[in-house]
């Protein structure tokens, strides 16, 4: 019988993704106070081991929170555990629209239909 040595345990790429989406959901779009998953600027969020990559636009490109958003983001991934690296790209493609949001910021903005 050979003896295996417990490996190191590793964060599932999927379980880190999630997280990650639960995190950014804990930051806020300044000017409304809805956070930036639910108002639809998320884009894309790529886990590659430890090393997360995410895409975030915001509603305009003369919004002057942009970098502020960036920045919240970038910090409240970094502070998960099992995260080594964050990237935060700010992206305009596709531009952000209304559709975006979900119905729970539908519903804060009162735009339910």
């Amino acid at each position: 019988m050979t003896d295996v040595l417990p490996q190191e345990p590793r964060v599932e790429e999927d379980e880190l993704r999630a997280r990650v989406l639960e995190a950014l959901s804990q930051v806020l779009d300044p000017e409304i106070g809805i956070n930036i998953v639910d108002v639809g600027l998320v884009y894309a969020i790529e886990v590659h081991g430890t090393r997360v990559s995410i895409a975030l636009t915001v509603t305009s490109p003369a919004c002057p929170l942009g970098e502020q958003i960036v920045a919240e983001a970038e910090q409240a991934v970094r502070s998960l555990h099992g995260v080594s690296a964050v990237e935060v790209h700010l992206v305009w493609d596709p531009p952000w629209s209304p559709e975006r949001l979900s119905a729970e910021a539908r519903a804060a903005l009162g735009w339910e239909t």
